[in-house]
């Protein structure tokens, strides 16, 4: 029997990463991709657009009624909920959008999923919500790792509608009983992802000899994980991950934001040297700017429980998956694209 996934988001970042990973490493699944298709989505799931196990469906998770349809219609095994507005700075300039997205599409597609759950008994059932460290807050620079237990304390509107999701999941399973585990992961960074993001703005901003923009001192630290290791941690939390359980997926690459520029500086410095008579190295274009109202200082990660437990480790460390993803904007960049 082939299984159904059902993924919300399936055209953005992490989800066309997921679903690449799921029909060219496993291919013995079943793939509904429901997203509305917003700036942040990318193309990279064209190749697909004949594969017999992959179908799209232009839906936004608010729209209650085109979401049951669809939803009812594929009957799925699993569903991977990814769909999500996610940038912080879009969040404090209009929260509204987060608010609908983040809470109240959740909500539609947990209702909808206990609905079918209890209606048609599917042997096999599973709703896996992918969430983000943010939830969390953030730590001092010697404050211990976040773990499964940490208690939350969400800074910005986006962290703040994430954390309301991710209890909306946890009160459907003990108060109604649909099978459900959580994931919270640390930042991702890697091929497809949006320009607005840091990794691909200091990309891109560099290779077109514009100031690189980094929030205050640019001593903010983040974990860093390649999104490909991330899609294969949420599989295996799909697949193996205990019901009602959390499980955190860190890159276990704690750097502060001013040296991932100078990381990327050096890189395109040593692959594509500056072609400039005003600038002698890459490094040159960076620029601090006024901080984020509320900047979180640092996220860390503890994925001690999914090593143990489901025996999962990243692939790559930061240097590594770095030097791919600048090579592959390069490429990109080169192309015109």
């Amino acid at each position: 029997m082939t299984m159904k996934i059902l993924i919300t988001g399936g055209s953005g970042f992490i989800g066309s990463s997921l679903i690449r990973y799921l029909l060219d490493e496993l291919g013995n699944y079943e793939i509904l991709n429901i997203d509305k298709l917003t700036y942040a989505s990318n193309n990279s799931l064209i190749k697909y657009h004949e594969n017999k196990n992959y179908n799209h469906e232009k839906i936004d998770i608010v729209d209650e009624k085109s979401l049951r349809e669809a939803f009812l219609d594929f009957q799925p095994n699993f569903i991977m909920h990814l769909a999500a507005e996610s940038h912080v700075d879009n969040s404090i300039k209009n929260p509204s959008k987060f608010i609908e997205t983040n809470i109240l599409g959740t909500y539609n597609l947990l209702n909808i999923s206990l609905e079918y759950f209890k209606k048609l008994k599917p042997e096999y059932f599973k709703f896996h919500h992918i969430s983000t460290d943010e939830v969390y807050g953030d730590l001092e620079k010697d404050e211990p790792k976040f773990t499964e237990l940490t208690s939350y304390n969400p800074s910005s509107p986006y962290s703040a509608t994430k954390a309301s999701s991710d209890h909306l999941v946890r009160s459907w399973t003990r108060t109604y009983g649909l099978p459900s585990v959580i994931t919270n992961c640390s930042n991702n960074y890697g091929p497809y992802q949006n320009k607005e993001k840091l990794i691909p703005t200091i990309i891109m901003n560099a290779l077109n000899h514009k100031s690189i923009p980094i929030y205050g001192d640019g001593n903010q630290i983040r974990d860093w994980l390649y999104v490909e290791d991330h899609a294969a941690a949420l599989y295996k939390v799909l697949i193996d991950g205990k019901n009602n359980q959390t499980y955190n997926i860190g890159g276990v690459n704690e750097v502060k934001n001013i040296d991932v520029a100078l990381k990327i500086c050096k890189i395109l410095d040593d692959i594509s040297p500056i072609k400039s008579k005003e600038l002698q190295s890459y490094k040159d274009l960076i620029k601090f700017v006024d901080d984020r109202p509320g900047h979180d200082k640092r996220y860390a990660i503890d994925c001690s429980k999914i090593k143990r437990d489901l025996n999962w480790s990243p692939r790559e460390d930061f240097d590594s998956g770095l030097l791919k993803t600048v090579k592959w904007y390069l490429s990109m960049y080169i192309e015109g694209i």
